[in-house]
């Protein structure tokens, strides 16, 4: 993937105990597209958007400014870079 594509979003706040993160978008997202979560040193992972909630209800698209809660595979930390992968 080219370094240059823009971030769809970033991380606002990861939920230990559910496994889940909270993310801001700047653009939008739907259940069924898959993206990827780039942070830290050791954080680059690939995940299909299977569910995604805003204030626990349940979605199936998201627009740029919604803030999404979204199940992921493993630990996240605030602001790291959530992309869209084609």
């Amino acid at each position: 993937m080219a370094e240059e594509q823009e971030p769809i979003g970033k991380v606002s706040n990861y939920f230990q105990h559910v496994k889940a993160a909270a993310i801001k978008l700047s653009a939008p997202l739907k259940v069924g597209d898959k993206i990827r979560i780039v942070g830290g040193e050791n954080t680059d992972f690939e995940m299909e958007v299977k569910s995604m909630q805003i204030n626990r209800e349940e979605i199936k698209e998201a627009k740029a400014g919604d803030e999404i809660g979204l199940l992921v595979p493993q630990e996240v930390r605030k602001s790291y870079k959530v992309y869209k992968v084609e």
